[in-house]
């Protein structure tokens, strides 16, 4: 049950890396763009 608990609260800051690396470079393309 511990193993499960550890992943339950990995998968939403796993979640939050991929998201603030893709928000990321997605400002990053527009200002290599201007």
């Amino acid at each position: 049950p511990q193993n499960f608990l550890l992943m339950h609260a990995m998968g939403p800051n796993v979640a939050g890396v991929i998201g603030s690396a893709i928000a990321a470079g997605v400002m990053l393309k527009y200002v290599l763009a201007m």
